[in-house]
């Protein structure tokens, strides 16, 4: 039986996990919802703006946190161009499967450039803090892991009020919610899914820039989080941006404390319990609904 002191520990940890994840799903929802594209490419956006924090840092011994300044326009203008240059030659009969193809290719060819430039040998960025520990009424945490969070919280409510306060969330919501109807009413529905598509990449950036912080790296490693990001916005809802931040602190707190009594790998497996789970029992997702419409 673990210490309670063990739990609180395990806890904290599992909500600075949540918190990262949630910034990580928040761009495959974004992509869904203006345009019913499944990005499985999203993650390895992830790992290349990794590499680039770590390949900045190796050159000029920048901090990671600044290459966001260059990565976040760079990952912007690079969704844009991608969903205006890729996506909407597919016919959108076929959007959403033919964009799992066309992604998983991206995806593919991502993962080559970087094994090609770097190789295949893993990568880690030392940066003077990355050692470094707070104490929270007990439990240790790692400044790093507190930073990465506070990244991605900051990047979240920055969503948050740009979909609420802007005109252009306003578009953006309304495209998400009925694409048709917002059209009718003069919304520039392509161009909007475009910046949607814009902005759901450039969260990849300061989600792969949170990543570096406390993560080794490899081209590869994008696999890895497929799975993971997935089960999270089917939990959440498709669509809906609260429901993924919701459901994954959910399973991120779950995960976290399953690691008390289970291997990192087996409790890596609440992910595609709740998939199987939210698919048999309510395929539309739990936090979707109302509570996407409120965002």
């Amino acid at each position: 039986m673990p210490s309670a002191s063990l739990v609180f520990q395990s806890i904290v940890l599992g909500v600075l996990l949540g918190g990262l994840y949630a910034l990580l799903a928040a761009g495959l929802t974004l992509y869904f919802g203006v345009m019913r594209v499944v990005m499985i490419a999203h993650s390895a956006f992830l790992i290349l703006a990794a590499y680039l924090a770590w390949y900045a840092h190796r050159e000029t011994g920048v901090d990671p946190l600044l290459t966001l300044l260059v990565t976040v326009p760079l990952f912007f203008v690079a969704g844009v161009a991608m969903q205006r240059l890729l996506l909407t030659r597919l016919r959108p009969a076929t959007l959403t499967m033919m964009s799992v193809l066309l992604t998983f290719s991206v995806a593919l060819v991502i993962e080559g450039l970087l094994g090609y430039a770097f190789s295949g040998t893993q990568r880690r960025i030392r940066l003077g803090y990355s050692s470094a520990s707070l104490e929270f009424f007990g439990a240790r945490v790692a400044v790093v892991k507190l930073i990465a969070f506070g990244l991605a919280a900051a990047a979240l409510l920055g969503l948050y009020l740009l979909m609420r306060h802007s005109r252009f969330g306003q578009a953006l919501r309304a495209t998400i919610q009925h694409r048709e109807a917002a059209a009718l009413v003069g919304i520039d529905t392509d161009r909007i899914a475009g910046y949607g598509f814009g902005l759901g990449l450039a969260t990849a950036a300061v989600g792969g820039t949170a990543l570096s912080l406390d993560t080794t790296i490899y081209p590869s490693l994008h696999w890895h989080w497929i799975g993971p990001l997935m089960a999270i916005i089917v939990v959440g809802g498709l669509g809906s941006v609260p429901g993924a931040a919701i459901a994954a602190m959910a399973l991120g707190l779950t995960q976290s404390l399953l690691q008390l009594e289970l291997s990192t790998t087996w409790a890596q497996t609440v992910f595609y319990v709740a998939l199987f789970a939210t698919l048999a029992v309510r395929p539309q997702g739990f936090f979707g609904g109302r509570l996407a419409q409120r965002f």
